[in-house]
């Protein structure tokens, strides 16, 4: 690994290290939440709730294919920090173009899939015969993207696992500004509304994957997607796939639980759906941020694991926990004081309104601990370790969250207790993260590794 990135990794003051990889994760994770407001923002301009309630719901499937992206992301920079922080330079690369081929590979067969297919996923996903017409639309152009979607999610983590955190920022926020700056221009300039806001989607992913592309093959990085390096033998495949998987799964469960939940909420009203669109969006506030704080340390984790440092591990676990703490509990505190305003700027008519407000101050009741829940699955995913991973991931969208919605949904029947459940899930999901960890931890990193000279 360069000197430059094994200064950090190994030997800054922990502190240092952390917040050096933390904060462009998190600048990148707030971009992509500007990326994800932008849409639903200046779709809300043109005063249509309709149009609102058709990009809400959509997103679930959008947000499919960034999970097959983090699938590759996560798998692939747990994987190859583990491998630089074990000096296996030549592994690394294999890995990377690995990722980069398979990844492309399965966004052009899905956007084929999506051409032909829209109008049944939009069915599927919860449109009502108001809003299909704006979501087959939007489905339909933001699937040309998809293969750049895929890889531009990919390679935003991957590249962290290089060292090169601020050119994975770069990356995400010109692709983000694309979208930020195109936006306006093309839904309330040009006056293309729902097709304006998926254009602009689309330019956004080209950017950023294309400023990826351009650093991978340069001198700069010593990772590669040269085919000559694809390789998915030698464990390499195996290894991408078992902690990309069960982080790839959550996102997807998560996609399908937006759906169930959708669906659910139709009886309510399309003001109901648009509602709970919008209080996802509020919500994202804390979560993107705090995802962005997990997914910042687990190179440094990883790279710690790879080299069996267990006591800088652990120093860079405490610390980024009460990092976590700090930051989930401001955050709460925006989303539920400042409610009425995020959700303002995205509906004006009163019933929507109402629903949106409801929902968000539902949501964030469990704000004060996700920070902790993203930096345990974090952690858990720098060991390795896949069927913790896997039992994680099936559980808090999944084998938790359904159960929970459902049996509220048949007790209580309201469109308040239907947002109720998720709260409830990650409070279940964080216990179950830390118990899951504790277990890796025994197993995997043991008392007997000792630390390199010279660390902390």
């Amino acid at each position: 690994m360069q000197d430059k990135t094994s200064a950090i990794f190994r030997d800054a003051p922990v502190p240092k290290a952390v917040l050096t990889n933390v904060i462009p994760s998190i600048i990148s994770m707030l971009m992509v939440l500007a990326y994800n407001l932008a849409d639903t923002f200046f779709i809300g301009q043109t005063k249509n709730p309709y149009m609102v309630a058709a990009v809400s719901i959509t997103t679930p499937v959008f947000l499919i294919f960034m999970a097959i992206g983090m699938l590759f992301g996560i798998g692939g920079t747990s994987l190859i920090s583990r491998m630089l922080g074990a000096g296996s330079r030549d592994k690394a690369k294999n890995a990377s173009s690995f990722c980069f081929w398979t990844g492309l590979t399965i966004g052009i067969i899905s956007m084929v899939a999506i051409l032909f297919l829209a109008e049944p996923i939009c069915r599927i996903a919860g449109a009502s015969d108001d809003t299909i017409g704006y979501a087959k639309q939007y489905l339909t152009i933001v699937s040309v993207g998809i293969p750049f979607l895929i890889v531009g999610n990919s390679f935003s983590n991957i590249i962290r696992s290089e060292g090169k955190a601020q050119k994975a920022m770069a990356g995400m926020i010109i692709g983000n500004m694309i979208n930020i700056v195109f936006d306006p221009i093309m839904i309330l300039a040009f006056g293309w509304n729902v097709a304006g806001a998926a254009i602009a989607t689309v330019l956004g992913n080209i950017f950023a994957s294309v400023f990826y592309v351009i650093h991978l093959l340069s001198p700069k990085s010593i990772l590669s997607i040269r085919p000559k390096d694809y390789k998915a033998g030698g464990r390499i495949a195996s290894s991408v796939l078992a902690i990309g998987v069960p982080a790839s799964l959550n996102s997807m469960l998560m996609s399908v639980s937006n759906i169930i939940v959708n669906n659910k909420m139709k009886p309510h009203g399309d003001m109901a759906v648009a509602g709970l669109g919008v209080a996802m969006k509020v919500n994202m506030i804390a979560v993107m941020l705090l995802i962005g704080l997990g997914t910042g340390i687990q190179p440094l984790l990883g790279y710690c694991f790879g080299a069996r440092n267990r006591k800088r591990y652990l120093a860079v676990l405490r610390f980024s926990i009460i990092l976590a703490l700090c930051l989930s509990l401001v955050m709460s505190a925006i989303c539920y004081f400042g409610a009425a305003p995020l959700v303002t700027a995205f509906l004006d008519d009163p019933d929507a309104f109402g629903f949106g407000f409801m929902f968000s101050r539902v949501y964030i009741l469990s704000g004060p601990i996700l920070g902790l829940l993203f930096v345990f699955i974090n952690a858990i995913q720098s060991t390795g370790a896949a069927i913790p991973s896997l039992i994680l991931s099936v559980s808090r969208q999944g084998l938790l969250y359904l159960p929970i919605l459902i049996a509220m949904d048949r007790i209580f029947n309201s469109a308040r207790t239907l947002a109720l459940a998720q709260p409830i899930t990650d409070y279940l999901a964080t216990a179950l993260a830390v118990i899951l960890f504790i277990v890796t931890y025994k197993r995997m990193l043991k008392p007997s590794d000792i630390p390199a000279a010279g660390e902390e």
